[in-house]
Parts: C-alpha cells; structure tokens; sequence
C-alpha cells in the first residue's frame, strides 16, 4: 500500500553604532611603513605572487538536498589564513604565515613551488570568476539529470520573466518539470544571479510550495540582503517557522520589510515592552495603515479588545495579516487566496475539511506529495455527504477493495472513485498511489479499459504499454506513444498527428530554439519549449511538434512521453 505521510531595547540604534564601528579605516603606522619599503622590497620581485598564489580560495560550499527545511543559513567561521599554530614562527605580516596549500584544493588553485625553476615568463590561466560561484538548489544535477550550468548564457532579466509566466496549471508534466528547473542546484548567470534567484522564490509561492521555498531561501543566504528576507519571512508565516525569521530580525533589525513585522516579531519572541513600544510609536508617526494598527492592537492587548466585533476581513491580505487574523482567532479562509496561503490550512491547528480542500488544491498543481493527500483522505470516516465528503468516501472503499483483491470488488468501486479524482483534477496523483496495484488485479470489460488508462498516468506507463486490454479502442496509438514509436498511420486526428510528428526520427528542435541549445543555454531553451507546449495543448498543434521535439533533443524523453499521454487522456484539461 501506499505509505502515508503527515506534517505535522530600542533596536533601531543597532546598525547606527555597527555602521559607525566599521567606519574606521585602517591606518598602517610608521614603521610598518618603512619595513615595507626598505626591508621587503624584494616581494615585488616574484616571490609575493607566488606566494599569493598558493593561498587556497575558499572552496564553494556545496549544498546538499534536503528531505525538510534546512536550518537558516549563517555566515561560517573561517580562520585567517595567516594564523599562527602553536611551534609556528611568528610573522608580522599575514601572508607571510600562509600554509601550504591544501592536496584536495580545485585545480584553479595554483600549486606552484615558490621558486621559479627557470627564467622564462610563466604561463597565466585564466578562470572566469563566475565559475567559483556556489550553485542553489536542493536537489543535486544526479538527480535531476540537469547540469549545474543549466542557465548559462542567458539574460538573467528574461530567465525571470519565463519563470515567472510560464504556464503549468493544465500539464501535470509541465508542472514537475517547473518543479524541477526552480529547485535543481544550478550556478546562476555571470550577471543577475540575485534576480534569477528571487525569481525561483517567487515562483515557488506562486506553485503553492513556501516549504521549498523557505528552504531554497535558507540555502542561498536569507540574511544577505532585504529582498531575500522578505521572501524567507513570508514563507515562514504560512509553513508556521516564523521563529526562525523572527530571531533573524531580531539581530539585523535593518532587513525589516515594514514596521508591522518588527512589531509582531518582537512580540513572538516575547519582547512584549519592545512590541508595545514600537506599536506607540507607529500611532503616533503613521508609520503603518490604519487597518494593520487596529489588528496589531488586538493582537497585543486581547482582553482590551474581547467583546468588540470582529474585523472587516481584507479581500488581498500578505501573510503576516493572514498570521495576525489567526493569532487573534479570526482565521481566515484560504480557498479565495493565493496557493500559497492553502500550505498554512495542512497543519494541525485547522479543521479537516480545510486540509481535505487545501490538499486538493496543491495535488492539482503538483505541490503536495500525493501521499500527504492519501494519508488526510484515509484519516477518519466521512463527517457528512456530499462535495469532497462523497470523494473521500469514494477513495476510501476503493482502497479497502484493492485490500481484500477482489477483482468484483474494484470493478465495482474504481469507475466511481475515478469521477472522483477527474472531478479534483487529481487523477495522476490518484496514479501514482494505486498504478502498481491495480496491475496485480484481474479486471475484465470496462473496468480492465479504465485501470490500462490509469497506469499510463503512473510513472510505469511504458510497462503498461505493453499490455493493452483487447477492448480498448485507442489502444494503439497511446501505447506507441508510450513507448515512444507512434506513428502517422496510427494517428486518427490532429493532435495525434502533431505527436506523432515531434517522435519521428527525422524531427528536431525549431530553429529559434536549437540556436539557443548550440549557444548553451539549455535552461532558457526548456521553458521556452514549455510555453510552446502551452499554446499546442491549446490548439496551436504546430507548437505541440515543436515543444515535445525540443524536449526530446534536449534529453527529456520521459517529460516528452507523459505530457503526451496526459494530453490524449485527460479529457477535461
């Protein structure tokens, strides 16, 4: 069976005397100044830059993919290269002190001896500075078969702009691919790389995902500039982590992104004579909107407010408005808010028709583990009839048919659980939990037709391929697809023609687009191919060639063969 998954001090002086501690230059003094004049002057003759050249760089950090958000990213401690050891001479320059470098360092180190071993001038390589840049992600390049210079050579202002607007709501392959692209470890461009990055962020909300997204930003550094950090607070708000954030304000109070989050994130540390101040202080210098100050009132003087009536709900609320209306217990519903408000409805503290409906709604764009959705639908006996209650209901005796094996017993429930799932527009999440099971089960008729279909929306599609039920009309040209051979003399209408055409031997990327592969830009390549996709599931079949050719150039075949078959199976998309 499928397993199951549930989830369970006035500080605005700070930077002022930071900023002013760090003001003073440093000042040689006089006779650091003659020993570098009289004493050392034999360093300009070679021997400096070879010594220089044998001080390691600081090896890129390499991150690891992670299974849960990561902890907040912090600067490390490196020592000073310079720094003496216990026996070592003393030195009264840093560099002089510098250890030989290390066996294991890149091949971009230079490994030179200190003396030169002949009179002619060496010879200088040159590595771009881009390429020391630590890649993002959390998902290694083995994983993802993706490299790690996915973006190379693309302007990092349109890679934004393609992320950003790429559409996915209607390709379950679509959507894992995105999925993918946004959190596969890549190096960003020579220029842009910060834009590229809040980008990913951006579109992760967007997706509905702030718990990748929240572990993508610690990854990459949510401190190193405000832009970051308020994609990271936001996140937290709605994953229930803002304890991590808050604290991080807490020491860099200039990251704030408005004075409303300083006042509720002193408040959550429990700084409550600082919060009440800073709320004074916002009242006094109109320093927030009037409708935040009378929710930030309520949220930290409750019994001043108990009996009062509740507050006009907002209509577009951030998620630190949405965290405040429930800390004051008037949570607001998610259905009518952006995707990623639904991650917040997936904990403990709400209902479960709202987790039921939240869980839905991030399965239909590939958000959620389908088994977080399995494990919410089998948790407890259907609470009334009707709307998801009747889906609920639906899944669970399938389920417990699939257990006994009775080939009569899921030949009963299956066509009834399968309207079900079409009716969420969850049906490859449905055939990704129950694919392999229903393989084991002797079904005949109709019910043989349906579980076929079902298994080539699983992952093992080209296995079921294989196997076709005599009965089944279309079989043919879905099992080619399948397997990857469908030919024009099986096609019977446009679409199939189109799909039959991008998996001839003789096709090829578009010419727009292969300039763009033989330049290197593989990444910027791949979501223009996805828009293309778009359109040709829209009507345009010529971009359907095009987009499914591209993906299979470019060594997608899989994504080529699954975003076909969703396209001749799922009717209503």
């Amino acid at each position: 069976m499928p397993t199951r998954q549930r989830r369970g001090e006035l500080a605005w002086a700070a930077p002022l005397m930071r900023s002013a501690s760090a003001g003073a230059a440093f000042r040689p003094n006089r006779l650091l100044k003659q020993m570098l004049v009289l004493g050392l002057g034999f360093a300009t003759s070679g021997f400096a830059g070879a010594a220089i050249a044998q001080t390691p760089a600081a090896p890129a950090a390499s991150p690891v993919a992670q299974s849960g958000p990561p902890s907040p990213a912090t600067p490390r401690e490196t020592p000073r290269s310079g720094a003496a050891k216990p026996g070592d001479p003393l030195a009264a320059i840093d560099w002089l002190a510098t250890p030989a470098p290390d066996a294991g360092l890149p091949g971009t180190v230079l490994l030179e001896p200190p003396v030169a071993g002949s009179a002619r001038r060496p010879e200088v390589t040159v590595t771009p500075l881009a390429s020391l840049v630590a890649p993002i992600g959390l998902v290694k390049p083995a994983s993802t078969g993706l490299p790690v210079d996915l973006w190379r050579g693309s302007n990092a202002e349109a890679l934004a702009t393609l992320l950003a607007s790429v559409p996915v709501r209607k390709s379950p392959a679509m959507q894992s691919l995105m999925f993918t692209l946004l959190l596969s470890e890549t190096r960003p461009p020579v220029e842009g790389g910060e834009r590229l990055l809040l980008a990913r962020l951006d579109r992760l909300m967007d997706l509905g995902a702030p718990d990748p997204a929240q572990a993508l930003a610690e990854q990459a550094g949510p401190t190193r500039s405000k832009a970051r950090f308020k994609r990271w607070f936001d996140a937290t708000l709605l994953t229930g982590d803002e304890q991590q954030a808050c604290s991080a304000l807490q020491d860099r109070p200039h990251l704030a992104p408005d004075y409303a989050s300083r006042i509720f994130c002193a408040a959550r540390l429990g700084d409550w004579p600082t919060a009440a101040l800073l709320l004074e202080a916002a009242h006094a210098l109109d320093l927030v909107d009037s409708r935040q100050l009378d929710l930030l009132d309520r949220f930290l003087n409750p019994d001043v407010f108990e009996d009062a009536p509740p507050l006009r709900a907002p209509k577009s609320p951030d998620p630190l408005t949405f965290r405040l209306y429930e800390t004051i217990g008037e949570r607001r519903p998610t259905s009518n808010l952006p995707r990623a408000f639904a991650a917040a409805d997936l904990r403990d503290i709400a209902g479960w028709k709202a987790q039921l409906e939240a869980a839905e709604r991030l399965t239909r764009i590939g958000a959620l583990n389908p088994n977080h959705l399995l494990g919410l639908y089998t948790e407890r006996s259907p609470a009334a009839s009707g709307g998801i209650w009747d889906r609920v209901a639906a899944l669970q005796r399938f389920e417990t048919a699939l257990e006994t094996g009775s080939a009569e017993a899921v030949s009963k429930t299956l066509p009834k659980v399968w309207r079900a799932m079409q009716t969420a527009q969850i049906e490859t999440a449905f055939a990704d939990l129950f694919a392999d099971q229903l393989a084991r089960i002797p079904l005949d008729g109709q019910a043989a037709n349906l579980a076929w279909r079902i298994r080539l929306l699983a992952p093992t599609y080209e296995t079921a391929s294989h196997s076709p039920p005599p009965s089944q009309g279309r079989s043919a040209f879905v099992a080619a697809v399948a397997q990857g051979v469908p030919t024009q003399e099986l096609a019977r209408n446009g679409v199939e023609q189109a799909i039959a055409a991008a998996f001839a031997a003789d096709s090829a990327a578009p010419r727009k687009l292969q300039r763009l592969l033989d330049n290197g830009q593989l990444g910027e390549s791949i979501l223009r191919a996805m828009q293309l996709f778009a359109q040709g599931a829209d009507g345009n079949l010529g971009d359907l060639t095009d987009a499914l050719a591209t993906f299979r150039a470019v060594g997608l075949e899989d994504t080529a063969r699954r975003a076909a078959l969703q396209l001749l199976l799922l009717d209503h998309r």
